[in-house]
């Protein structure tokens, strides 16, 4: 019972259910497991230890009930958490304690898990570098010098170093899966709609959502069964049940590689790792092809459609960091014939790519374009070379795949030589999101980068 931090989720699910492990039993060992390796990542930034011991103690003395009963779970710290101060990354909002649940909270307590805290994120989740001004960066645990990525960041260290089994992210241009592929956890990016969010300001918009965290995605499949499900203050809510596929493995199917996503700069390190997975689908059976890929449109879909999201949610507030003030900058500046362009290129973008998955099955790609930088640095500023024009560039790979409305996920693909995790990313067409699951989980379990853990 002493690794009881680092058994998967769903093990543990099955441990309290059958009242091997008792859930105040499990809690304490995630508590003293965030005693001793938080003060060195700064993962997660809000404790709530007594509220969560009450709630163990409560899970003790039920009949385990939900899919989660029993097991800790954290939050990003954009979600609201009644009762649990919510900054946003913000000094705007140091000292903000909302009075109500997002839905994705209330889902994960009615599953039964049991919020341990609130993770790292930058101001209002903007950048792929999880640094704020209220709590500071977020460590790499594989290499303390490194980015953990973001805007996931303290999800993704909290989940890799046993601080949490559980956590929910989100995930815009890459949020849920660069900190996945930088600390060597899994992340999916759901179809949107899968995990329905709640809006009084862009109730209609579709490049961010929310979306489950873990070390396997046997936990991963877990927790968004959890998340899953319509809503009707979602006006693009699925319907749908989720149910992960059936079958296992992926022999038979179509997998098409693209090493760089039509022609963007990589890493010769992320490049190296990403290029042995073509070779791991075709040991499983699949059917590999290297593909020319067109996603031209994404660029101008993506920049537009941020650009506007900023302004529309943050253009009444001063004091914002450079970032986002950055962001809400260039959303002041859309014009309605930029947004008619967006859509004109997002709407043919799509179509292409319906297309090409009347074709291959799934996609895989690198995550990130380059692996975790140091800490220091605000933003990666060129790639081979390549000098990037902003903040944004370097995260194209994750970004232009955001515009595809397709479900996504990030899995450990294995380690540069000076041992910095790396990830591949799987994606399908939209409310694909079984399949992506059923190819992540046979790539895991064919490769097993996933467990190895961080010498901290």
């Amino acid at each position: 019972m002493s690794e009881l931090h680092y058994l998967t989720a769903t093990e543990l699910a099955r441990l309290i259910r059958t009242r091997q492990a008792s859930a105040v039993e499990v809690l304490q060992a995630h508590l003293d497991r965030i005693e001793q390796v938080n003060p060195h990542v700064n993962a997660i930034v809000t404790l709530a230890a007594e509220r969560a011991i009450e709630a163990a103690k409560a899970a003790d003395a039920a009949e385990p009930d939900g899919l989660l009963h029993g097991l800790p779970v954290a939050h990003k710290d954009l979600v609201d958490t009644a009762g649990i101060r919510t900054t946003y990354g913000s000094p705007l909002f140091a000292d903000h304690v909302p009075a109500k649940d997002d839905l994705v909270v209330e889902r994960l307590r009615a599953a039964g898990a049991i919020t341990v805290g609130k993770t790292n994120t930058p101001e209002f989740g903007t950048g792929s570098h999880t640094v704020n001004e209220v709590f500071g960066a977020t460590r790499n645990p594989y290499d303390l010098s490194k980015s953990a990525g973001g805007s996931s960041g303290g999800a993704a260290a909290a989940l890799a170093t046993g601080m949490v089994p559980l956590a929910d992210g989100s995930d815009m241009g890459g949020s849920l899966r660069n900190p996945a592929s930088f600390c060597n956890v899994v992340g999916l990016r759901p179809t949107p709609g899968r995990v329905p969010g709640v809006s009084d300001t862009a109730a209609w918009y579709t490049l961010s959502v929310q979306g489950p965290m873990a070390r396997t995605v046997d936990d991963l499949t877990l927790m968004l069964s959890a998340i899953a499900g319509f809503d009707h203050r979602s006006p693009y809510a699925i319907r749908e049940v989720f149910t992960p596929e059936p079958e296992e493995g992926v022999a038979g199917l179509r997998v098409a590689w693209s090493p760089d996503l039509g022609g963007l700069p990589v890493d010769p390190r992320t490049a190296a790792v990403t290029a042995t997975a073509p070779a791991v689908f075709e040991r499983l059976g699949a059917t590999v092809e290297e593909v020319e890929l067109d996603l031209s449109g994404a660029e101008e879909a993506f920049r537009t459609y941020r650009a506007w999201n900023y302004a529309l949610s943050f253009d009444d507030l001063t004091g914002l960091g450079p970032n986002t003030a950055w962001n809400v900058e260039r959303g002041r500046e859309v014009t309605g014939a930029a947004l008619a362009a967006a859509e004109r290129a997002r709407s043919r973008l799509y179509q292409r790519m319906s297309a090409f998955f009347d074709t291959y099955d799934v996609l895989i790609a690198p995550v990130s374009q380059v692996p975790p930088f140091p800490i220091e640095q605000p933003h990666v500023s060129e790639i081979n070379g390549e000098r990037l024009p902003d903040y944004l560039a370097w995260m194209r790979s994750a970004y232009w795949i955001s515009v595809l409305h397709a479900p996504a996920a990030s899995v450990p693909a294995g380690f540069t030589t000076d041992g910095l995790p790396v990830g591949v990313q799987i994606v399908a067409r939209p409310f694909g999101d079984a399949r992506v699951l059923r190819v992540a989980r046979a790539f895991e379990q064919a490769t097993g980068h996933g467990r190895q853990r961080p010498r901290l």
